[in-house]
């Protein structure tokens, strides 16, 4: 089997690696990208943050417009599940469009339809539906990316996951009227508010007394109450089988406070996390592979300095933007000969949870500055003095912002509440760049908008 020689291979043709793969293609060198799907793009366009988003903002417009009617604002309407299925495919499929113009417009790199294992330092082979091809790669970047967790459950096979309900041509296309959620993080949570919204009674059964386990607890604390009352949210709860009920539906038969219980539903939603893909050969040539991932540093490397792990794979920030900045670190990196030349920064990622309401942090946090002994002082806003959040009828919820208790350097800070998702930005990066109260107090920020509230939450503290 004759053996093609490329400068990069990348496994995987997401966020991961395809910055990498057009960064290193401009630079003249060959790049071959290998996918299962056959497509550019990973599980945030095909399962993920895309579709999941399409659902969750048409969500948040009925339930905008049902507001508004509750204060005699405008007229009642009504949602069609089916046609929001329909929308969301047609957005997956619309970007599917645009990557593979991206792709055929560029040169230098090839995408391959097939799966990838590594037989050696610097040797890939790739099966695919034509047979095997064997490459030798100057450098390599895994970018797998992560798949569903499916825990040993009996009955499991009778629940929908993400990859069931976001998929192109998703399962699910018409509205449940009763949704079981197995799992109280960030997707099983957001997932039971959209279904809330748009109708649907949820149950949702968390295994620990946490929801959102992981993230700061004060965090959660002013989120929970903030949710759908309608959704019933149990704690402490161990699911110990699901099984058929003689309509057809499904029955979650668990444990809670040494008692068992059982829940009918039409549809069950397993959501308790996700794993890395770890290829095929990684371990056998000396990488190191923990419970979260590929162990990498912030320069991407792993114990070999010529092979990368970017995004999900490494466990370190399992976010499709951080997995794009990642796979640029990676990039500058490989053209500097592997000598790292660039880092990624895990500390200033923002993250936000699209529940609805939602909520974003970014950096340090008070549990975390508790836990490391760094002492904060904390500014606040309330989105009930915020005109936007009053014009809106949203005014639940707030900004607060930490600053080191010395010098007054932003060191984190959270959204709970109206465009969380669009402030956490902009704290992330003001807190990347080390900028102090002082500096986000002097900057106008527009009114009548949220943003307003940062300045205001760092004039707080004077």
């Amino acid at each position: 089997m004759a053996i093609q020689h490329v400068d990069l291979l990348t496994i995987g043709a997401g966020g991961g690696a395809y910055p990498a793969a057009f960064r290193l293609a401009q630079a003249g060198r060959s790049v071959i990208m290998v996918d299962p799907k056959g497509a550019m793009s990973g599980n945030c366009l095909y399962e993920g943050c895309v579709p999941s988003k399409a659902i969750r903002e048409t969500a948040e417009i009925y339930q905008s417009q049902q507001r508004l009617a509750g204060h005699g604002l405008a007229g009642a309407i009504s949602i069609d599940f089916t046609k929001i299925t329909m929308h969301k495919d047609a957005v997956q499929a619309r970007r599917y469009e645009q990557h593979a113009a991206e792709l055929a417009a560029a040169r230098n790199i090839k995408l391959i339809q097939g799966t990838a294992r590594l037989l050696g330092l610097h040797e890939v082979a790739v099966n695919t539906t034509d047979g095997e091809q064997r490459f030798h790669c100057a450098q390599i970047i895994i970018a797998s990316g992560s798949d569903v967790f499916i825990p040993p459950i009996p009955g499991a096979e009778l629940c929908l996951t993400s990859h069931d309900l976001y998929k192109p041509d998703s399962v699910l296309k018409t509205l449940p009227e009763r949704l079981i959620v197995i799992g109280g993080g960030y997707i099983g949570l957001e997932t039971a508010t959209f279904f809330a919204a748009l109708g649907t009674r949820v149950t949702l059964l968390q295994k620990g007394e946490q929801l959102l386990s992981g993230m700061d607890p004060g965090m959660v604390t002013l989120l929970t109450p903030l949710l759908d009352p309608a959704i019933r949210i149990r704690t402490g709860v161990d699911v110990t089988a699901v099984t058929l009920t003689p309509e057809g539906g499904r029955r979650v038969h668990y444990t809670r406070a040494e008692e068992t219980d059982t829940l009918d539903g039409d549809v069950v939603l397993m959501a308790v996390g996700r794993r890395p893909v770890i290829p095929v050969g990684t371990t056998e040539i000396g990488i190191a592979v923990t419970e979260k991932g590929i162990d990498v540093g912030p320069s991407l490397q792993t114990v070999h300095p010529h092979i990368y792990a970017c995004g999900d794979v490494n466990g370190r920030v399992p976010l499709f933007h951080a997995a794009v900045r990642q796979s640029m670190v990676a990039a500058h990196n490989i053209l500097g000969g592997n000598i790292p030349l660039d880092y990624a920064d895990f500390n200033h990622v923002p993250t936000t949870v699209f529940t609805l309401p939602a909520a974003a942090y970014v950096g340090l946090t008070p549990a975390l500055a508790e836990a490391q002994g760094i002492k904060l002082r904390t500014g606040r806003y309330d989105f009930a003095e915020d005109s936007r959040a009053q014009i809106l009828e949203r005014m639940e919820g707030g900004i607060q912002l930490f600053f080191a208790a010395d010098s007054l350097r932003l060191l984190g800070g959270w959204v709970v509440g109206i465009d969380a998702g669009q402030l956490i930005g902009q704290i992330g990066t003001a807190a990347a760049h080390g900028l102090t109260a002082y500096d986000l107090a002097r900057f106008a920020d527009q009114h009548p908008m949220s943003a307003e509230g940062i300045g205001k939450a760092a004039r707080s503290l004077f």
